[in-house]
């Protein structure tokens, strides 16, 4: 999900904190678990910082390792403890035990939407996307607003938010419904069906698509249970060349080839260069397909420029290209 509806499910655990007992009678340990759940709510995301280095490694790592089953395990300690280190007069086991559940929460509701996580590591560096949650879904967080809201204006918290929670996890449970009508459709459509991923989208009844079957990639749209394909791609295997071989080796390709499930590629020839472009297909938006890596390769067979990333211009691309460095060889 995105930072801020991580916060809010942060603030969320924290006002169900109050129904612990422990945490009821302190008002100092309450206070220490709201920091702890908020904190603990977006710990994993801390490697978001990753992105100041460049977007290979970004894309390589991002909801990798900081989501596995040891990071889960792990996070909660770091971050109670330096609230502990600040308030040592509280319970400790507690404050960890609800940042520990903050962790949970977060990676638990990120396996729901498209991007996913590698929340099985270290057993299978899978990504783990059941795709039918967008990162940002209006609905969740109008209703973590609503809470927030009512706590404020002095309505229970624990019992406030328990309400609101029963509530979601309905919504989830319909979504997940939404989500398997459209994959029946499909695969009532498509004998030959490989692989479908979905991409719920911030409206709540339009969703992207993007199928593989045997022979074929098809891009399309599903709006009020209605499908509609809009690409279709010949599946054709990656040439195993020389070409595609130096391509792979670069460090923005493999990155991207280690994330995304559902590409094509394209080679263009010029005079001093050869370009090979790899796009994901599952992110279409205004007859683009934004997510893309490129590398261009010169006669010698040198890399000499390589970009992966959100590009929603072909100017934008040339840019990035000319100004980022090249991968080592």
């Amino acid at each position: 999900m995105d930072t801020g509806t991580h916060i809010v499910m942060g603030i969320a655990l924290g006002g169900i904190a109050t129904l612990d007992p422990v945490v009821q009678q302190d008002p100092a340990l309450f206070n220490a678990v709201l920091a702890g759940t908020i904190i603990g709510s977006n710990a994993p995301d801390f490697d978001t910082v990753l992105k100041l280095k460049n977007n290979a490694v970004y894309i390589r790592h991002h909801r990798g390792i900081t989501h596995s089953i040891p990071a889960v395990l792990l996070w909660g300690i770091p971050v109670s403890g330096l609230i502990y280190v600040l308030t040592p007069q509280i319970n400790f086991f507690h404050l960890w035990l609800w940042t520990f559940l903050a962790v949970i929460l977060h990676v638990l509701v990120d396996i729901f939407n498209a991007y996913g996580t590698q929340a099985y590591r270290p057993f299978t560096r899978r990504w783990v996307a059941y795709g039918f949650i967008n990162t940002f879904d209006p609905y969740i967080f109008l209703l973590h607003i609503i809470g927030i809201g009512a706590w404020s204006l002095g309505a229970s918290p624990g019992y406030t938010w328990l309400t609101i929670y029963s509530i979601i996890i309905l919504y989830y449970l319909k979504r997940y419904m939404d989500k398997r009508e459209i994959v029946k459709k499909i695969h009532d459509h498509f004998p030959d069906v490989e692989q479908i991923a979905t991409s719920p989208t911030i409206k709540h009844n339009i969703w992207r698509l993007a199928i593989t079957t045997e022979n074929y990639f098809y891009v399309g749209q599903a709006e009020n249970g209605h499908i509609k394909i809009v690409d279709e791609f010949a599946k054709i295997p990656l040439p195993d060349n020389n070409l595609m071989k130096k391509a792979k080796e670069d460090k923005n390709v493999d990155a991207f080839l280690s994330f995304s499930p559902v590409y094509r590629w394209e080679i263009y020839y010029y005079d001093n260069y050869t370009e090979v472009r790899f796009i994901d297909l599952r992110y279409r938006s205004n007859g683009r397909y934004p997510f893309v890596a490129v590398v261009q390769i010169d006669e010698d067979m040198k890399i000499i420029s390589s970009y992966t990333g959100w590009i929603f211009s072909e100017q934008k691309l040339q840019n990035k290209l000319l100004t980022d460095e090249p991968s080592p060889l």
